[in-house]
Order: structure tokens, then sequence, then C-alpha cells
């Protein structure tokens, strides 16, 4: 690192303050404001927000990890989330801007009553906002050190290597995380959603041109000689979009994603198991960026835009430098550090400084959100609705300022404890195995009941715990993604019995959340029958081929630019001509619905 570098990481680090400074006097007027941006974000602010959001320091590094284990083929552990992001599109995002609320844990009690409604509403602020939150943090945290280390593998700090307190040891690189986990609290504290997003435009954008610049530095290498090098020196498995059948037969049987997998993947995990970012039905804090829309068509667009630029613009670069860092470093003990090993000795001086810059770009954005989402749901959904529910705005504002702090003071402790990236995605995917069957059929179902959504929370938590403890459940004990099967069927057996077998919610406050919300399909009959003059604006017919027609949009363009960079151009025409289709069939739907609203 250079002068220049240094340099054009500060004016990095001075804008971000600037724009905490400009929004901190508006998102303190009150929660709305600090939660939601007083909900007039515009749809490609709000869903370029959302991308910045899951760009974060690890996600390339969890690519190369991905890539190193199962090939191209690996990243169907989140290409799988396309099709559950597609259908948030279409059949929830207008209808979480419908519900004004300010959370997705908020909507427990307009869509349930009564003391189960309440406990689910204080366990989700809890499980969500404050222990989910802080892995995510941690996480993330992790994937900075890892860059931090690898850059500067001799850093000290006041002469040492590594810090102990409390019994604790920290690195000297998880040190300067914490400064900037710290760094970045004080910045949402202050900023709110406002400078939360407007700081994500500016990020996505750094992170995305530094990681294209990457990209192209590593393939003008004499040592990688462009794609037709990496296919030279690397196992043909290694470029399959698709498990292998059978057994790998290149030189790295590990290049293989297993059938099993691969199934579980595209027909389990993407609507059964909660991720951020990827909830089933929405939720998390896309629902919040959809909530801050200024209308239902900037909810459904910002959904829109976050779907295909999340699956289909940003994973080639990195999916590239992973490859090339196979070729590069083969030995690796943490293939993940392959990925920063390739900033740090392939670019010039200047580049680093930029990539780098987009590098801490990337972890704030996802920090940040992190922070602000997690909070909302500690405020809002905890304090206010059992500690203080009867303050002024201010006074939240500021409880919502102290919790921003203290939760990125767990987050830092719990980065000392994670040991892998993946390890992290896995663990969160299997402990909510089953619980997206309720997030997406509480919109559609009226006999969805509180019970039904605490069981299925619960339940696969449970499960894990038992198994990290060593209690022998049979096909629990299975590697991921082949676990799913067992967590979800248990899952779902569980939370059915407990729908049927406790009380429907009441009458009253399912027929103010059908006239609110307004759902289509036949699993509101009862209540329709009686509110004849509420009609929904779609049928799940039609949005279920605008779901489809969406889910062919995403993989094609996904796959047709893979094919494209690796020199199949007749797969890579074939792709595009269905991009095309599928972008006309949607183009001429929203069309359509518009007519019919004028």
């Amino acid at each position: 690192m250079t002068l220049l570098d240094w340099a054009i990481i500060s004016v990095y680090f001075l804008v971000v303050v600037g724009i905490a400074l400009f929004y901190s006097k508006r998102a303190g007027l009150n929660t709305s404001e600090f939660f939601l941006s007083g909900r007039r974000m515009t749809w490609w602010l709000a869903g370029i927000s959302m991308v910045a959001t899951t760009f974060a320091a690890d996600t390339p590094m969890a690519v190369t990890e991905l890539v190193a284990q199962d090939g191209i083929a690996g990243n169907w552990i989140w290409w799988n989330f396309a099709f559950g992001g597609m259908l948030t599109v279409f059949f929830f995002a207008r209808l979480w801007r419908r519900c004004g609320i300010q959370t997705d844990v908020e909507f427990v009690e307009v869509r349930y009553t009564g003391k189960a409604a309440a406990w689910l509403r204080g366990i989700k602020a809890i499980y969500f906002g404050l222990l989910l939150n802080i892995i995510i943090i941690g996480w993330v945290s992790l994937a900075m050190e890892t860059a931090i280390h690898v850059l500067w593998p001799e850093l000290t700090i006041f002469g040492k290597s590594s810090i102990s307190f409390g019994g604790i040891t920290m690195s000297a690189s998880l040190v300067i995380v914490s400064m900037l986990v710290i760094l970045v609290s004080i910045f949402a504290l202050l900023s709110g959603l406002w400078g939360v997003a407007v700081t994500d435009v500016m990020q996505f954008t750094l992170a995305m041109v530094g990681s294209v610049l990457m990209a192209i530095f590593v393939l003008r290498m004499p040592e990688i000689g462009g794609i037709s090098g990496l296919k030279a020196q690397l196992p043909p498995e290694t470029f399959r979009f698709f498990p292998t059948i059978g057994e790998a037969s290149g030189a790295v049987a590990a290049f293989a994603l297993s059938v099993p997998a691969f199934v579980a993947f595209i027909g389990i995990q993407w609507w059964s198991s909660w991720y951020p970012g990827s909830e089933p039905g929405g939720g998390g804090y896309s629902a919040q960026r959809m909530m801050g829309t200024a209308s239902e068509r900037d909810a459904t667009f910002s959904a829109l835009l976050f779907t295909i630029a999340h699956y289909c613009i940003r994973p080639w670069p990195w999916i590239l430098v992973a490859l090339a860092s196979l070729i590069l470093y083969p030995n690796l003990e943490q293939s993940r550090e392959g990925f920063i090993m390739v900033m740090r000795d392939v670019l010039p001086v200047g580049v680093l400084g930029m990539v780098f810059a987009a590098f801490l770009a990337a972890f704030m954005s996802t920090i940040s959100t992190q922070l602000n989402w997690g909070v909302s749901y500690l405020v809002n959904d905890f304090w206010r609705r059992f500690v203080k529910p009867d303050r002024d705005e201010r006074h939240y504002v500021l409880i919502s300022r102290i919790l921003t702090f203290i939760v990125g003071l767990l987050s830092i402790l719990l980065a000392t404890q994670l040991e892998s990236i993946s390890q992290a995605w896995t663990l969160i995917i299997t402990a909510s195995a089953g619980l997206g069957t309720v997030l997406i059929l509480r919109w559609y179902w009226w006999r969805i009941n509180a019970w039904s959504e605490l069981v299925a929370t619960l339940a696969p938590i449970l499960l894990v715990f038992l198994t990290l403890l060593g209690v022998p459940v049979p096909g629990i004990q299975e590697p991921f993604p082949s676990n799913m099967f067992v967590i979800v069927t248990v899952t779902t057996i569980l939370w059915l019995l407990a729908t049927f077998v406790t009380k429907p919610t009441s009458q009253s406050t399912l027929e103010e959340f059908f006239t609110l919300v307004r759902p289509a399909g036949p699993g509101w009959r009862p209540i329709a029958s009686l509110h004849p003059e509420v009609e929904s604006d779609a049928t799940i017919a039609s949005m279920a081929r605008q779901w489809g027609a969406g889910v062919l949009l995403v993989y094609t363009s996904l796959f047709a630019v893979g094919y494209l960079i690796l020199g199949n151009i007749l797969s890579s025409g074939l792709m595009f001509l269905v991009v095309v289709a599928s972008t006309l069939y949607l183009r001429w739907t929203f069309d359509q619905k518009r007519t019919e609203l004028s």
C-alpha cells in the first residue's frame, strides 16, 4: 500500500463521514425517519441499497471457498435463493408496503392476536434482532479480518500481534476490524436509514468496479493466461454450472457437487429457510427497504432490481478471481484467503487502494444495514412494545442509538469465536429449515396462527441444538444440505399439528388484516365471502406466471453471461433469447396492470 492507496481510502472515509453528518438531523426526528427514511425512498435507491447490503466483505471470500470445494456449481447454495427472491417481487412486495408497519416483526401482531402473538413478537425481536444479527455481523467481521491479515501479515498493535483481555484473545487484524465496526456503529446511529441507503449507492458502485478490475488484472497474468488458461489448468468439473451425475472424472473429485445437495438447494432450501436478504416471503432488511419506499409500485420494482442485480450482475467477477486463485495458490489451508491474495499480489499501485476501499465499502454497507435493521426490532418490537410503551419519539431514537453501539460490540466478541464464513451461512440456513413455509403461507392462508409461526421458528433451532449436543436424531447428523430433508419434514409436521390443535386467529383480526392487505387466492375464501367489496389487484395464477418469467429471466441472464465469458457462444446466445422473451413478457404484464389501475 503506497501513499496514493492510503489517500484514496482516506477520501472514501471523509465522504462517509460527510453523509452521516448530513443525515443525522433528519434521522433524529422520529423512528420512522431513523428506520424507514420517512417512507419516501425511490425504487432504485431501495433496490441498490438491498444489493449493497448483500455485497459484504464475506461474499467474495465465501464464493472463493465454494468454488475451491465444488467448482462453479457450488454457488447453488445461494443461487437457489433467486426462486424466493422473485416470489417476493410478485407475491409479497406490495403487501409489505400496504401494511404500513415499521418492521416485519411488527407484522406478527397485525396478522395474529393474543398472548401467543405477543410472545412470538418478543421472541422474534430478540432472536432476529440480536442473536442472528450478531452472528451475521460476526461472520462479516471475520471476512474483513481475513482481508487485513492477508494484506498485512506482520501487523501489530503496540508491538504485539494479538491482544488479550477478559479471557478473549484478539489478533491485531481483528482489533482493526473492531475499530471499523465501532466506526460504522457511530455512522449508523447518526444517519439512520437515509444515510445508510445513500451511502449504499456509492459503496455498491465502488465495490462492483473493484471486483471487475480484480478479474481483469488477474486474467491478464502470464500464470493464468486468460479464460483459455483457466480451462487448461483446472479440471473440467470446475466449470460446470450444474452438478456432476455420479463420481467426478477429473483430477479433483471434490469439484462434483452431489445431486442430493443440488436437489436440496433448488427443491427445499429457497422456500424453507430464513436467510438475511433472501427470506421466504420477503422480510428482514429487504422488507425494511420495501416498507420505506414511496409506493407499492416502488416496493415491487425495488425488489425486482435487487433480485436481478444480486444474481445477474455481481457473481462472475468473484468467480473468475476464485478460479484464478486456485491456480496461483493451490495449497491454501483457508481457501477464502485466495481472493485477498489476488488483491495483494496482482493489483497495481492506486488500483489496490481503490479496491481495498471497495472492500471497506462492502463491509461498511452490510454492517450499517444490519445494525439499523436489527436495532429496529429491538426498539420497535421489544423496547417500545414491552418495556417503555408510552415514551416520546426522541426517547426511542436515543435508545436506538445506544443499542446500535451495543450490538456492534457484541458482534465483535462473537467474531473471535467463528472459524469459517460458509460455516456461519450453513448454520443459519439449517437453524431455520421449515420456517419459510409459514412465512409464505401466513399471507395467503387464513388458518395460519401465531402458534404455527412460533413452533416453526423454535423447532429447527431445537433440532440443531440437539445435534450440537450429540443427541442422535436420525437424519439430522447428515452433512449440510442433506440434513435439510429431515429438519424441514419434522418442522413442518410440528407446525401443522400446532396449527390444527390451537384456535384460529380471532375473526375480527382476520377481517382487519384481509381488508388492509387484500391478499389473493382461495386461502382467504371464508373471510373474503364476508367482504365482497374488497378485491385483490392480482390473482394467484397471474402472479405465478410473472414469477416463472422472473425466474427464467434471472437464471438465463446468469448463465448467458457465464457462457459468454467462458467462450460458449451458442449456449450464451440461446440464453439471451430467453432473457429477451422473459423481459418482454414482464414488461407487458406491468403495462397491462398500469392500464387496469388507470
